[in-house]
């Protein structure tokens, strides 16, 4: 057997269910489609991916890197549009950035990072065609 056939399932730790489930529906947009008590439940994209908020201990520390993200077709507009309902987006010494916090990569490929209401690391990106 391959796991490559199968559908991946996504995991981002929170300490309170009911900040996470405002942060993630309203701001964000997700639908919940349930709290089976140990995580909130979504599914996102296409694809239908099954994201898992997940209760943690309250004593959880974020991870310093991106731990979940969203490509996005136009980047700016979509950073644009979070802006404004309250998200603020990561500016990093290490990168040069555009004022709204998008990072151009050499590749081509852009960038832009936000946290969560726990501090986890989230991004949006663009990747050329």
């Amino acid at each position: 057997m391959s796991l490559a056939q199968l559908n991946p399932i996504a995991f981002i730790p929170t300490t309170n269910f009911e900040v996470a489930r405002e942060f993630y529906e309203t701001t964000l947009g997700l639908t919940c489609l349930g709290d089976d008590g140990f995580a909130l439940i979504f599914r996102v994209g296409p694809a239908n991916l099954m994201l898992r908020v997940v209760a943690v201990d309250p004593n959880f520390k974020p991870a310093p890197f991106t731990i979940f993200g969203w490509e996005v077709d136009n980047i700016h507009e979509t950073v644009g549009e979070l802006t404004d309902k309250g998200v603020e987006f990561l500016h990093f010494n290490a990168f040069q950035q555009t004022p709204d916090g998008v990072w151009n990569a050499p590749g081509g490929a852009a960038v832009a990072w936000f946290k969560d209401l726990d501090g986890n690391t989230l991004s949006l990106s663009h990747h050329p065609a």
